[in-house]
């Protein structure tokens, strides 16, 4: 079976990823307590599904502790498992809640929507670590399921290498793991022939190439994965994000992920992603 397990935030679109594969022909199950994931995987596994998609509810301590495990059980039974964990910064979360007029699951008499979000931040941590994080913030909704039907249509093994290019003045991808700044780096965007294009453009990456600061950053950094890649796939990580940040996000951040996804392509897995560019 290839299974994928949803988990998030509230309000981070869990149920829009949840009907791109319901969509894409998944059995799913929305909102299931963690603690039936076990007998419930069992059954279906039983009645012949080859694809099945569940939402997790995860707001039970004990079951989120067993959760690894069970994962883990999962894929030595021969199961192909996959586990997404949607999120994005509280003050995205707070408008749309505000804009649908709904209630947080954790609300009540006591917490307001702020800690009611960070309450459940800091419950999901541990899910959050065993998954492959996507911060939904400045993503819109078919940008998400083009990133869902990405994420699923990987072949399984070892680990994946995510680069996503981004812009500072919109803040660092909660999702990152390793975090690389080129704002030192001459900026395309002051030139008016430039300014338009972004770094897939033939003249930026000419721009940019000619630059040796730009050609000794691209060789550090993928020297940097390449001596610590092997340390991540032995400390059994599923998923490794290295976000490459400018200004913008628009010209030296999306050059130089097209590069380093282009030189890793094959040493991993790798998927690619320009947070900026609303793919």
């Amino acid at each position: 079976m290839q299974l994928i397990l949803i988990s998030g935030l509230s309000g981070s679109g869990k149920s829009v990823a949840l009907n791109v594969l319901e969509d894409s022909g998944y059995y799913y199950v929305d909102n299931l307590p963690a603690k039936l994931l076990s007998q419930t995987i069992e059954f279906l596994t039983a009645a012949g599904h080859p694809r099945v998609a569940v939402s997790v509810d995860l707001l039970d301590t004990e079951a989120l502790a067993d959760l690894p495990r069970t994962v883990a059980d999962f894929r030595q039974n021969g199961h192909d498992v996959r586990v997404l964990f949607l999120e994005a910064k509280a003050d995205t979360l707070i408008k749309r809640f505000s804009e649908t007029r709904r209630r947080h699951p954790l609300s009540d008499d006591r917490l307001t929507l702020p800690e009611c979000i960070e309450r459940e931040r800091e419950l999901l941590a541990a899910v959050a670590d065993i998954a492959h994080r996507v911060d939904t913030s400045d993503l819109s909704p078919n940008t998400l399921r083009n990133w869902v039907k990405e994420f699923v249509g990987l072949p399984r093994s070892g680990l994946t290498l995510l680069f996503e290019s981004f812009g500072f003045k919109h803040g660092v991808p909660l999702n990152a793991d390793i975090v690389f700044d080129t704002r030192c780096l001459p900026n395309p965007n002051y030139d008016p022939r430039l300014q338009q294009l972004t770094g897939r453009d033939g003249a930026v990456i000419e721009f940019l190439e000619s630059e040796p600061a730009t050609r000794k950053m691209l060789e550090d950094i993928r020297r940097f994965i390449s001596d610590w890649l092997p340390e991540f796939d032995r400390d059994n990580r599923s998923y490794l994000t290295v976000a490459v940040g400018c200004t913008g996000g628009k010209h030296r951040s999306v050059y130089l992920t097209e590069a380093l996804a282009a030189h890793f392509r094959g040493h991993a897995q790798v998927l690619l992603r320009h947070r900026e560019l609303k793919e």
